[in-house]
């Protein structure tokens, strides 16, 4: 098989009128980047998106000339790059792409999946007064989904239930409401202590297992492991986080205190694909749910539902899904075509090799930032 012959980062940006109004994030979104990374083999490209990876330039002879499908091989140097550079594994999922591209085969395929069907809940990302979004739940249960997920952020914890309980009523009992209190991560410019303590976290438990809530997710922060366990040892609803803890040792973490009922580690923000795999075997032996983070550009999506359709055991993958604001075709621009899901709450990935997309660079150039 031909090897790596070149690599190269390229960045898109799309102007976003009116703009998206993130739940963790008080400055409106005005614009969303993509920073895409494309590796060549002979006639064939792979390709990965996330992080700017601004440390890769000046690393990529570490890659060149090497067989793509070196895979334990890669993924040690990008761990080492990341301890300088930070989040490397947009370049692995191009890896995946291009070995699978290579063998003739889909990465759902490829990672031992038997089904390219994943279920799936809606992800909404805004924080909306309480009948806005009742209402915009209403229309995701009309259009199949089995389960949304709402966003926390207000400084008053009781303004936050107001909203999980207006949509309880707006979609009745047969819908599953996931909940995300944000309380993991910070942006980077915030300095201000916000993070729920244990008690408010205890507290907002109980008054979501009430409101029949399927999963309280990152209510502490994510390096609080002692307190994730103990706040999960007394809660009637599931704890999930998990999705952005960069080392790996760190998921090991959440599975040596019991930490976690569902495991959100993003195979671009957190694992890679290679041990994105290992820990959802480690994470089914332990009795719990992997149920990765998805939320990002398509190539990110992509990935982490071909990862969920080889090796997931939850009953729903996220799906971003927040319209009019968070559509399918902003999320999806860089494709030909969106990642829709087909009216039943499920999305059937494409049996073409790799990641099974190939990008229109020409259409794209409009967006190319220079």
């Amino acid at each position: 098989m031909a090897v790596i012959d070149s690599i190269a980062v390229e960045h898109y940006r799309l102007p976003l009128e009116p703009p998206f109004h993130a739940s963790w994030d008080p400055v409106p979104r005005r614009e969303f980047v993509n920073s895409v990374v494309r590796v060549r083999a002979g006639s064939l490209e792979g390709v990965g998106a996330g992080e700017a990876m601004h440390g890769l330039a000046g690393n990529e002879h570490l890659f060149i000339g090497q067989q793509p499908g070196n895979m334990q091989r890669h993924v040690q140097l990008l761990d080492n790059l990341q301890f300088f550079y930070g989040r490397m594994w947009p370049l692995e999922v191009a890896l995946w792409d291009l070995w699978g591209q290579q063998l003739g085969q889909p990465l759902w395929r490829m990672l031992g999946g038997s089904s390219a069907r994943v279920p799936l809940y809606a992800s909404t990302g805004e924080r909306q007064p309480a009948a806005q979004r009742a209402a915009s739940a209403r229309l995701l249960k009309a259009r199949g989904f089995p389960a949304l997920k709402l966003r926390f952020h207000a400084a008053d914890p009781r303004a936050d239930l107001a909203i999980v309980q207006a949509v309880r009523t707006a979609i009745g009992p047969d819908m599953h409401i996931l909940v995300d209190a944000n309380q993991g991560w910070q942006m980077a410019w915030d300095h201000t202590p916000t993070q729920w303590d244990f008690q408010t976290a205890c507290w907002m438990a109980d008054a979501l297992a009430e409101l029949d809530v399927y999963w309280l997710e990152e209510p502490l922060h994510r390096h609080d492991y002692r307190g994730l366990a103990a706040l999960r040892q007394r809660s009637r609803v599931r704890i999930a986080g998990g999705e952005a803890n960069r080392d790996f040792h760190e998921q090991r973490e959440y599975l040596r205190h019991g930490s976690l009922d569902v495991y959100q580690a993003d195979v671009v923000w957190s694992t890679g694909i290679t041990r994105a795999r290992q820990l959802a075997a480690e994470v089914a032996a332990a009795g719990a749910l992997y149920s990765p983070h998805t939320w990002g550009d398509a190539l990110v999506l992509l990935a982490n539902l071909h990862v969920s359709a080889a090796v997931s055991n939850a009953p729903f993958i996220e799906y971003p899904c927040d319209p009019p604001t968070w559509t399918a075709e902003r999320r999806d621009f860089l494709l030909p075509a969106p990642l829709l899901d087909d009216g039943t709450g499920h999305l059937t990935l494409p049996d073409a090799p790799g990641l099974g997309v190939t990008l229109d660079w020409q259409a794209l150039q409009r967006y190319k930032l220079r």
